[in-house]
C-alpha cells in the first residue's frame, strides 16, 4: 500500500465513475435507442447527473496539490478532452462534445499552475467560502444570468455571449450545441472550492481518515479514472449495439 496515497479519495472517485457509467448507459438507451423512460428527464435524474459532475470537479480540485507533474497532468487531461471533441465531431456530429468535462478539468489544472502562488496568499477558509459563493452566484451564467438554478438574480449583457471563446469561458453563444458542456465559469469556482478545502484540511487529523482501503475494486477504478473515462462510452455503445 502506498502510504502517501489517500485510498478513500480513489474510492469516492471510483464510485462517481460507476455512477457516470450507469448514467451514460441510460443516456444512450434514451437518446440513441429511444428507450421510453420518462424519469430520466426528471429533476431526480438531473440531480443524479449534477451529483456526479460536482463530485468529479470538486475532487479534481481537492487532489490537485497531491500529485506531481501538475503541468503534464493538466496537458494530458486537456488533450484527452480534445480527442473526445474530435472523435464525436467525426463520428457523431449530432451528439458532439465541445468543451466537455475533460476540457474543463484540464483547463483548471493548467490555470492552477499559474494561479497557485497567488492563491497561497489567501487564508484557506476565506478562499473556500469565496469560491463556494462565486460558484453559487455564477451557476446560471450559461443561461445569461447571475444566480443559482431556478433563482436568477441579475441578467447579464447579451454582448458577452458572442463567440466560441466566450462560450468556453461560460457566456454561451447562440446556437451552440454540446452534449457535455462545462465552461470555465462557473465550474472553475467548484474546482477552487476543492483546492481550498484541501488546504483547509491539510495537516488535520481528518486527512488520516482518508487513508486505508475500504473497497479495492472501486478504488482501482478511481486510480484509473482517465483511461476508463476515455473508453467507457465507445464500449457502452458497442455493447448496446451487440445486445439491441
Amino acid at each position: 500500500m502506498n502510504k502517501k496515497r489517500y485510498e478513500k479519495l480513489d474510492g469516492i472517485r471510483g464510485f462517481a465513475l460507476l455512477n457516470m457509467i450507469v448514467y451514460h448507459t441510460v443516456w444512450d438507451l434514451v437518446y440513441l435507442y429511444q428507450f421510453p423512460w420518462d424519469w430520466y428527464r426528471s429533476e431526480g435524474a438531473y440531480a443524479w447527473q449534477q451529483g456526479i459532475c460536482w463530485t468529479f470537479i470538486f475532487l479534481s480540485g481537492f487532489c490537485w496539490a497531491l500529485g506531481k507533474h501538475t503541468w503534464k497532468r493538466g496537458i494530458t487531461v486537456f488533450l484527452c478532452g480534445a480527442v473526445i471533441t474530435l472523435a464525436t465531431l467525426l463520428v457523431m456530429p449530432q451528439n458532439r462534445v465541445v468543451f466537455g468535462v475533460l476540457t474543463l478539468t484540464g483547463s483548471c489544472m493548467l490555470l492552477m499552475n499559474l494561479l497557485d502562488r497567488q492563491l497561497q496568499k489567501l487564508p484557506s477558509l476565506a478562499g473556500l467560502c469565496g469560491s463556494i459563493l462565486l460558484f453559487l452566484l455564477t451557476r446560471n451564467v450559461n443561461d445569461g444570468y447571475l444566480g443559482f438554478e431556478r433563482m436568477n438574480l441579475l441578467k447579464l449583457p447579451e454582448a458577452l455571449y458572442e463567440n466560441l471563446f466566450t462560450t468556453y469561458l461560460g457566456f454561451m453563444e447562440e446556437d451552440f450545441h454540446s452534449t457535455d458542456y462545462f465552461s470555465l465559469i462557473p465550474w472553475l469556482f467548484l474546482f477552487l472550492s476543492g483546492y481550498f478545502m484541501f488546504r483547509f484540511l491539510k495537516g488535520k487529523r481528518v486527512m488520516e481518515y482518508l487513508r486505508g482501503s475500504l473497497l479495492l475494486p472501486v478504488e482501482w477504478l478511481g486510480r484509473h479514472s482517465l483511461v476508463i473515462y476515455m473508453l467507457h462510452q465507445p464500449l457502452i455503445y458497442l455493447g448496446l449495439e451487440l445486445m439491441l
